[in-house]
């Protein structure tokens, strides 16, 4: 089946309602969030309702903090594919407001988990906070679920290495350029996309063309070389991934430049996507073109190496 994506709870779908709910942000669908989803759908696939996610867009932080906001681990698109890759049926990308950030814990079960979606049962994380100032907490929730006779799951959160998994670990591991560790708190390698606009071409006389990303609406890495893969239609290509300022050229401009390897063909003006894999090195100032050339040379060997070991281990997270 495949996802119903609903913005208007005034024209939600009958096949949309009915169901099991769970209410969050879900930025990243990381393994906490997917230890809730894969509870979602079996208690779905029991109760013989619709698996449903309401989730917000703008998230809240953005609407009551904008300057304070917390940089988005994907964008709504990407979020409603994660989504439906670990078993919702439903996704309602609610447009966030004042009006209903302004209800109350009661006002939200009752308005919209109750009368717009006629949820049988609810799965939520046990932080789960809900309602205005988050008010409403796990104990006020399975107070409500009991008094209207709705099934209720808790889950544990998900720890890697010890750590609680959860989107703001994930979001300073990948701003510390700790990829791998954010990986393994994702369940997969974090993905940036952006549009390919015209740069410097100074990769080019030196052999190693770059695409320039742009409008980037996702956090990126820290600054720093990294190993990552690039997607171009079906084609998956290693990649050579510089974030930060170009030094040698006395360029103090931070860009996203991604040399393909393999690739060639002219990408400007297309929306390209890539997973930041390791992180190779710090950005460094060379004194030559020919000592820069020698360290390409090394990154796009490292960067082959990395893509060839994880390429028999670890899916793109689109299969």
């Amino acid at each position: 089946m495949e996802v119903q994506v609903v913005q208007d709870l005034e024209q939600l779908p009958s096949e949309a309602r009915g169901g099991v709910v769970s209410v969050g942000n879900f930025d990243g669908v990381h393994r906490g969030h997917q230890a809730i989803l894969a509870a979602l759908a079996q208690m779905a696939q029991r109760l013989q309702g619709p698996a449903v996610v309401f989730t917000f867009h703008p998230p809240p932080a953005q609407v009551l903090r904008p300057q304070q906001a917390p940089q988005l681990l994907c964008w709504p698109q990407r979020k409603v594919q994660l989504l439906a890759q670990h078993g919702a049926q439903v996704v309602i990308l609610y447009p966030t407001s004042e009006q209903l950030l302004r209800l109350s814990p009661e006002e939200f079960f009752s308005q919209v988990v109750l009368q717009r979606l006629e949820a049988q049962g609810m799965v939520q994380g046990s932080n789960f906070r809900f309602g205005r100032e988050r008010q409403g907490d796990v104990a006020l929730l399975e107070q409500l679920c009991q008094e209207s006779h709705l099934e209720l799951e808790v889950v544990d959160q998900v720890r890697v290495r010890g750590l609680v998994v959860s989107s703001s670990l994930i979001r300073r591991l990948i701003a510390q350029g700790q990829m791998e560790t954010a990986a393994q708190c994702l369940g997969r390698l974090h993905r940036i996309r952006g549009q390919v606009v015209e740069g410097q071409k100074r990769g080019q006389p030196l052999g190693f063309p770059t695409a320039n990303l742009a409008q980037v609406p996702v956090l990126l890495p820290a600054e720093g070389v990294y190993a990552g893969r690039g997607f171009v239609g079906r084609e998956c290509y290693a990649a050579a991934v510089h974030i930060g300022p170009n030094p040698t050229f006395d360029d103090p401009q931070p860009k996203v430049e991604v040399h393909l390897i393999g690739f060639s063909g002219s990408l400007y003006g297309q929306t390209l996507e890539v997973e930041i894999g390791r992180r190779l090195r710090e950005v460094q100032k060379f004194s030559s073109s020919d000592q820069l050339r020698q360290q390409l040379t090394e990154d796009v060997e490292h960067a082959k190496q990395w893509f060839s070991a994880q390429s028999l281990t670890l899916p793109s997270g689109d299969s």
